[in-house]
């Protein structure tokens, strides 16, 4: 018999007498007990069961289907990874791949062999169990990426090696990249990964006006100008024995940029008024979305400080070049705004994630994330669709783009990475649910994983 699990079991089944034999023949498991769709519903949110045993003919229409169909797509909108066997009469056969084209796990011809009964449910639970744990191994890996960031993308994940390289040195990094990409997420990561005891301080050098700029990157002294009534710390001072992140560096105006360079060169500042000379050691972290190189060649931007930020450079894609990321991030800014919203059964529909796939994202993760939050908004079923984030739904016509080289071994490889890449994207990194996607075993998807090097 099957050890009692801290998840239980649920039978739902109107005919009391049929109960209590399933209930019987299932004892090695604990189960909660329902007659019809409402009280089913009703355990399940209250014991959130990982298993569910049930008869398609409900109350009140026990000789049709059509409540337990209703019942049957509840579940798995609330829970997309309960495991459902459905029981069936013996000529049923046609509802019974019905319900498995809906996501049910199994079904069973009724009478029902108690043995065959509860090695089934011993399965489902055991397949449950190994799903969860996937998706907590899934979490433990993204978590461990620098500074949090959720990817798979090839290119992302070499990104979060340097930065990882990098971070125990006291090397200036510069993070180029367009608007909403993560600058500020890297920029964190790599201090928390330098093990720094100082702060993380950032500033948007385009945020401030010029004429206050100075005072707030290195601080004044009491009496320096008109209002300036004691003496005020500026942020590369606050970063001291930590990380300065200077976002916009693009817009550092001249005069600021020659007094930058002397700093990064002598560590050391002056605050505004003053003449005393304060040592500093901070890691400097320069960020734009501009051509620095072009800002140079037209002398807004000093090379000699562009060779002294750029001793580690950074170039980070956007959303539209990382494969299987924009699909990825919406599952987990599903999850977390579903979850502060108070609505766990959000899911994103089949054409909902299409759309992701083929739309450009010119704002990239930060315009991702606000359609996701306001879609876990105004969504008004459980299933966001493409038209409930504000993209259009895809067209039957796929874009395929994979034909840049004719070398056949190079091409079938891409057409496999992306595949798979996509199918884990879609499933949030269930191993089950994207060896289902692509049509092939959980072992044929380790070994393409493990020859294509997608971890």
């Amino acid at each position: 018999m099957s050890s009692v699990r801290t998840q239980p079991l649920l039978i739902v089944e109107d005919d009391l007498a049929l109960q209590k034999q399933l209930k019987w023949s299932l004892d090695g498991f604990e189960s909660v007990l329902a007659d019809d769709g409402p009280s089913a519903l009703l355990q399940f949110r209250r014991h959130q069961p990982a298993v569910v045993t049930m008869d398609l003919g409900l109350p009140p229409d026990q000789d049709s289907v059509s409540e337990g169909f209703k019942l049957l797509e509840k579940l798995i909108e609330h829970d997309p990874g309960v495991k459902v066997i459905v029981l069936t009469g013996q000529n049923d056969q046609a509802n019974a791949l019905r319900a498995i084209r809906l996501g049910a796990y199994d079904f069973l011809a009724k009478p029902v062999d108690p043995d065959v009964l509860s090695l089934t449910v011993e399965r489902a639970f055991r397949l449950y169990e190994l799903q969860q744990e996937n998706r907590r191994l899934q979490a433990q890996q993204s978590s461990d990426t620098v500074g949090g960031i959720i990817t798979r993308d090839e290119r992302m994940l070499k990104i979060c090696r340097t930065i990882e390289k990098v971070a125990p040195s006291n090397a200036t990094v510069l993070l180029l990249g367009e608007s909403g990409t993560g600058k500020e997420l890297l920029a964190q990561g790599l201090h928390d990964a330098s093990k720094r005891k100082g702060r993380f301080v950032a500033i948007n050098c385009a945020a401030i006006p010029e004429n206050l700029l100075e005072s707030e990157l290195f601080g004044y002294e009491k009496g320096a100008f008109t209002g300036a009534s004691k003496t005020t710390i500026g942020k590369i001072e606050t970063a001291n024995g930590g990380t300065l992140m200077l976002d916009e560096i693009g817009d550092l105006p001249l005069p600021l940029q020659a007094k930058l360079l002397r700093f990064l060169q002598e560590r050391a500042i002056e605050r505004v008024g003053g003449r005393q000379e304060i040592p500093i050691d901070v890691r400097i972290v320069g960020a734009t979305h501009q051509d620095l190189r072009q800002l140079i060649s037209q002398g807004s931007f000093r090379e000699d400080l562009y060779y002294r930020l750029a001793e580690i450079v950074v170039d980070i894609p956007p959303l539209r070049q990382r494969q299987g990321d924009a699909v990825l991030l919406c599952h987990s800014f599903l999850k977390r705004f579903a979850s502060e919203q108070r609505r766990p059964a959000l899911t994103l529909s089949e054409d909902a994630a299409r759309a992701i796939e083929l739309y450009g994202w010119p704002g990239n993760v930060r315009e991702l994330q606000n359609l996701m939050k306001r879609a876990s908004i105004m969504a008004e079923g459980d299933r966001i669709t493409a038209e409930d984030i504000g993209l259009p739904s895809p067209g039957a016509e796929a874009d395929d783009e994979e034909l840049a080289s004719l070398d056949l071994r190079s091409v079938r490889e891409r057409a496999e990475r992306h595949a798979v890449v996509s199918a884990l994207a879609r499933s949030a990194g269930s191993i089950v649910k994207a060896a289902e996607i692509l049509g092939v075993s959980r072992p044929t998807l380790y070994d393409l994983m493990n020859r294509l090097q997608i971890k």
